[in-house]
């Protein structure tokens, strides 16, 4: 594994700006690597790791950044809970560990940087120099990784009987006719159709 601090300049290239969240995924990223036993996750170990992240903010982007792991190739799972939380997952030798920042992590920089007037500035400062155990919650976890979940080609395809779009790996709801739907068209979408179906 790279230093990190050749980590945390991949992870501002990437990611656009180097922040607190920046460094806390950076951190977060190298424990649980460690605890799972994935020494060179961006080369040797990149086809063993998969990811969860439970938040689309900047530890997101950080986790991703260091472990190489993306939406893409699959191995980067997005869970919405809103926690700045990830679940490193070695799928060699199935362990899995969930690592949550503490909520104690934010007080630590006002109570070490209190003469520093930018919360960012102190927040950086402190997840610097804390110890892991200072800035996380580890915990031992089991996974059980579907096969339509593993990274690699689709494993099925089918067609939505509503919309005619195509669905991959069983993401697909049947009905009680036993019709295969789309997750929009069964029980709603994210957005809104205008009455100009193009751009």
């Amino acid at each position: 594994m790279e230093s990190i601090d050749i980590l945390l300049a991949e992870c501002e290239r990437l990611h656009g700006h180097m922040c607190a969240g920046q460094l806390l995924g950076t951190r977060m990223a190298l424990l649980g690597c460690k605890m799972i036993g994935v020494e060179d996750p961006r080369g040797a170990d990149r086809k063993k790791l998969i990811v969860w992240v439970e938040i689309d903010r900047c530890m997101a982007d950080a986790v991703s950044a260091v472990t190489g792991v993306r939406l893409g190739k699959r191995s980067l799972k997005y869970v919405d809970y809103g926690k700045v939380a990830a679940t490193f997952l070695n799928t060699e030798n199935q362990r899995a560990v969930r690592i949550v920042a503490l909520e104690s992590a934010r007080t630590l920089a006002d109570e070490r940087y209190p003469e520093i007037e930018n919360k960012r500035q102190r927040q950086f400062h402190a997840y610097s120099e804390a110890t892991d155990d200072e800035l996380f919650k580890t915990e031992l976890v089991s996974i059980e990784l579907k096969d339509f979940d593993a990274p690699g080609s689709p494993r099925s395809r089918v067609t939505c009987v509503v919309c005619g779009e195509g669905v991959n790996d069983g993401r697909e709801v049947v009905d009680a006719n036993g019709d295969a739907l789309c997750r929009g068209c069964y029980s709603g979408f994210y957005y809104s159709r205008l009455d100009n179906p193009t751009a």
